[in-house]
């Protein structure tokens, strides 16, 4: 499974110390940007990025985004076909793992100003280990999902 990793300049240290971190958990990563560190950078233009290689490759890919408090740049990536962003800055790990096992989560957004490297690599683990259950309830729920997205792209 391949990893997608993007960020703004608030995830920008976090992001680079996570790309390296999954690699040593053996899976296959692309960096979408940014290369390097620019204050003055907007999210939008890397997590469009990572929304359109989920939307591209939903079924053998994820991503993991990054900024201050990783929700907007979780709204960017829900814009799109196929992705499932999730947003974590902290708090109780049951939400990450819910995150994959009921919704099929294929984005981790994370907020870089809310927590600190070693939550960020507990996170990233346990959201990446995590299987989506299967459940008849949760297929349908996702069925129901794409529906109503496909709905809105016929007749919008």
């Amino acid at each position: 499974m391949k990893i997608f990793f993007a960020s703004d300049h608030a995830g920008f240290e976090m992001k680079k110390a996570l790309v390296k971190f999954v690699k040593e958990l053996g899976f296959e990563v692309e960096d979408l940007g940014p290369k390097e560190l620019n204050p003055e950078d907007d999210y939008p233009v890397f997590m469009e990025r990572a929304g359109l290689e989920i939307f591209k490759h939903h079924k053998n890919a994820k991503a993991i985004i990054l900024g201050g408090s990783g929700q907007g740049e979780a709204i960017v990536a829900n814009r799109f076909p196929n992705v499932r962003a999730v947003v974590f800055y902290g708090g109780k790990r049951e939400i990450i793992k819910l995150s994959r096992e009921h919704n099929d989560a294929n984005i981790l957004s994370l907020g870089a100003k809310f927590i600190n490297l070693e939550e960020a690599e507990e996170v990233v683990k346990l959201w990446l280990e995590t299987p989506f259950s299967g459940d008849k309830r949760h297929i349908r729920r996702l069925e129901e999902i794409d529906e109503l997205e496909e709905s809105l792209y016929k007749n919008p």
